[in-house]
């Protein structure tokens, strides 16, 4: 049976990084691999393409420290010789057609959304191509496949695309399987894949597990595994709540929700694709590999306790639209959906009353959404206020909806710390609620409420 392991930027930050996930994939049999770019090379990648609109001037230095951060890698993972010889090539070639696309965002002063897909995909493609390279050099057969070549098939979304399976689970049938019977190991290229139109799209942020369960799905994979550089999900962030636990089960649904909130661990996508499917997915850590990590289940977690985990996010943008009888007016929420989706805003969450809506925001869309709002701001529409000192505490469990008194239960914790809640919502979810607090009460309040069910 086929196995998909996917890779993360913290897995492979560095030589070392490197070469413990080749130990790890060097004892599997069947097996497909997905990997994120190098820890921090997007970020370098999207640094590249402000400083190419100010400046030409700018790029051969963008070059040189991203040439340098991976030859860093290939020094430490080969030795001397011809796969080197190939590998640095590799690099180079790849480089070269950054240089490429950067030199025409200086020229032209402008940045379509494609070219920026095409750039940011490129630390995909090249660290697919250093772990089959370092794969190779130890005996094993191993080529990098680049997404969109392959067939991972999208919308035409570039930075938010929606992965079509039955089209990828085609192409990959014709493919990729074949390679793997025949004992090569592909290592695949995240984070992208092709839109319907032929161009390169881009699966949002950790767009590599959504890649990852897109290719569990295609090859009718027995497990995935996804490697990070933590033990799983935990019923709190340990940096706010050091007493924080492993969770050795939590259901679909309760990691969506986890994802959704706050939680990094996983794309929030990720486990669409395995609708219908009797694949394992495991979370699984690097640093420890011998941990058992966290699983996810299609089914409920069969957990004793109604909450699994309090998740955080410490920066929102609310916009409070305001005006008599606004809640009731037909067509008006629409109205204000589509015009913001027209600019690639997405809303996180919507709150609404009689005379007011709340639409919870990225703080990046704050102000672009306040701009596009005001337009709209008469007759029935009276007043509209950006709000961005909110943070957001997210309570997940499969029982929640069913247990009595965990509402309460959560609220006393938060009263009893003399913590103001602003704004609420639950049933949205069966297995999640939220509420809102100022930001410099949130880690106050997760502790609060951790404490309450994990004492």
């Amino acid at each position: 049976m086929i196995k998909v392991m996917k890779f993360g930027g913290g897995c492979l930050q560095d030589g070392p990084a490197f070469l413990k996930v080749s130990e790890i994939i060097g004892r599997q049999k069947q097996t497909a691999i997905v990997v994120s770019a190098v820890s921090g090379v997007t970020e370098q990648l999207l640094a590249a393409i402000e400083q190419s609109k100010r400046s030409e001037k700018n790029i051969p230095g963008i070059l040189a420290r991203l040439i340098q951060k991976h030859r860093l890698i290939i020094d430490a993972i080969l030795l001397p010789g011809r796969e080197k010889q190939r590998l640095l090539a590799t690099v180079h070639s790849q480089l070269t057609q950054v240089r490429r696309l950067l030199t025409g965002i200086a020229f032209h002063g402008d940045l379509t959304p494609a070219v920026r897909a095409r750039l940011l995909s490129c630390g995909e493609r090249l660290a697919a191509r250093l772990l089959a390279g370092l794969l190779v050099s130890r005996g094993r057969k191993a080529k990098a496949l680049d997404a969109h070549l392959i067939g991972i098939c999208t919308d035409d979304n570039f930075e938010n695309a929606s992965i079509d399976r039955e089209r990828t689970r085609k192409n990959f049938t014709n493919r990729v399987k074949p390679l793997i019977h025949d004992g090569v190991i592909p290592v695949i290229s995240g984070f992208f894949g092709r839109g319907a139109g032929g161009a390169i799209t881009l699966l949002g942020r950790n767009g590599s597990d959504y890649s990852a369960a897109a290719v569990t799905y295609a090859l009718n994979a027995a497990c995935l595994e996804i490697w990070k550089d933590v033990d799983g999900f935990m019923s709190a962030d340990p940096s706010l709540v050091p007493t924080a636990r492993r969770l050795e089960r939590i259901s679909f649904a309760e990691a969506a929700e986890l994802s959704y909130f706050g939680a990094q661990i996983l794309h929030p996508r990720t486990i669409e694709p395995l609708a219908g499917t009797k694949a394992r997915v495991f979370i699984r850590n690097l640093k420890r590999p011998e941990s058992p990590g966290s699983e996810i289940v299609a089914g409920r977690s069969e957990r004793e306790e109604a909450v699994a985990s309090i998740t955080a996010n410490r920066s929102l943008a609310n916009i409070r639209v305001h005006g008599a009888g606004i809640g009731s007016k037909p067509g008006l929420l629409a109205g204000i959906s589509s015009l913001l989706a027209a600019a690639s805003i997405n809303i996180y969450s919507v709150l609404t009353s009689h005379t007011c809506i709340n639409l919870l925001l990225d703080p990046g869309d704050g102000r672009r959404s306040l701009q596009r709002l005001k337009a709209m701001a008469n007759g029935v529409i009276k007043r509209i206020e950006l709000e961005e000192h909110f943070a957001l505490v997210g309570v997940v469990g499969d029982k929640i909806m069913e247990k009595e008194g965990i509402y309460a239960r959560i609220f006393s914790a938060v009263a009893r710390e003399k913590i103001n809640v602003e704004m609420a919502a639950a049933g949205a979810s069966p297995v999640a609620c939220y509420f809102l607090v100022k930001r410099p009460d949130l880690d106050r309040a997760v502790r609060a409420v951790h404490d309450e069910f994990f004492p």
